[in-house]
């Protein structure tokens, strides 16, 4: 899984696994949304875009199916960390 972090935007970070070609956006707000199928040239796409949210809205939300998370993702590994240090 390729996965790249945002330090500006309402987009924190942009999942991508090339085999299943399933998708992930977590926003600010710490919500999880996922896509798939999704080719992987809108995701490269999207990380370069100078807006990724408008990116996202105007290419992406409408045009691929949504999904369920996969399992592990970044919220999981945040409780899991919480958990472990408080």
């Amino acid at each position: 899984m390729i996965k790249k972090n945002f330090t500006s935007g309402d987009i924190t970070q942009v999942s991508y696994d090339p085999a299943s070609r399933h998708f992930e956006l977590v926003w600010r707000n710490k919500t999880v949304i996922a896509h798939k199928p999704v080719p992987e040239e809108v995701f490269r796409r999207l990380c370069n875009a100078p807006n990724r949210a408008t990116y996202y809205e105007d290419r992406i939300a409408e045009e691929y199916p949504k999904t369920q998370a996969q399992k592990g993702s970044s919220e999981d590994a945040k409780n899991k960390l919480d958990d472990l240090f408080g």
